[in-house]
């Protein structure tokens, strides 16, 4: 007899929010103020990476590390079991649907990613790749076919108010949850 295992997240008192963009959205500072504004864990994926060394090996031509996604996963299961966590990354598919409540996906003009991105002092190449992924919205996308649509949150943010908006927003929605998940 076949049989289909189905994980389920035990209930939760606090969100697990995902904040995801393009590189040079706002990612890391609209969560680090979520994080402060809601009383939420923040985990940024990218340092966890390096700290604990969750790749497999470094790509020079786009000075960064190659992910190894299970090793990610299987690190992040138990962080993210009892909720109130805040995740910032790239990108969103390789996460289980079940450990995160709302999906953040920030979006910024071009030019802003342009300036952010060099500012940062990435490759040109690198700049470029991220420009494209901005324009064929492929975050975006990934979000949508990743996640049940009512969790897809797409927020504009080139501008430090619409920021602070958006932190805001998410705020709201953690404070709501919270009301309605009290054990």
């Amino acid at each position: 007899m076949d049989s289909e295992i189905i994980i389920t997240s035990p209930p939760r008192s606090s969100p697990n929010i995902l904040v995801t963009g393009t590189p040079g959205t706002g990612k890391t500072t609209t969560s680090e103020l979520i994080a402060l504004a809601a009383g939420l864990e923040k985990v940024t994926v990218g340092e966890l990476v390096k700290e604990r060394s969750l790749h497999d090996g470094y790509n020079e031509e786009f000075d960064t590390y190659w992910l190894n996604e299970d090793k990610v996963v299987d690190e992040m299961e138990d962080m993210l079991a009892g909720g109130g966590m805040c995740v910032d990354f790239h990108t969103c598919g390789m996460f289980p649907e079940r450990w995160f409540d709302l999906v953040v996906v920030l979006r910024a003009d071009t030019d802003k990613i342009y300036d952010r991105l060099e500012k940062r002092g990435y490759k040109q190449n690198k700049v470029q790749e991220n420009i494209e992924c901005e324009i064929m919205q492929v975050v975006l996308e990934e979000a949508q076919e990743s996640y049940q649509p009512k969790i897809v949150m797409e927020l504009a943010s080139n501008t430090v108010e619409q920021m602070e908006a958006n932190v805001e927003k998410v705020a709201a929605f953690v404070e709501e949850f919270r009301r309605t998940h009290t054990q």
